[in-house]
């Protein structure tokens, strides 16, 4: 049997936690300066995903990613 890959753009994308995985929120890229700093504040950190896309990224990153 080959040896499992993990999809590349996945790995870079998603973290995986106990329950689940995380992600970066997205807008918080470029043209910052029309976008408040409360939004800006609040668009920081990981955010979980959703239950429904879990079992897809699941198969995208078969060996642990990060």
């Amino acid at each position: 049997m080959p040896k499992l890959k993990s999809n590349s753009g996945a790995a870079k994308r998603f973290r995986r936690t106990a329950k689940g995985f995380k992600h970066r929120k997205a807008n918080r890229n470029h043209i910052l300066t029309k976008k408040g700093p409360k939004r800006k504040r609040q668009l920081r950190g990981l955010e979980n995903v959703a239950a429904a896309d879990t079992r897809r990224i699941d198969r995208m990153l078969p060996i642990k990613a990060r």
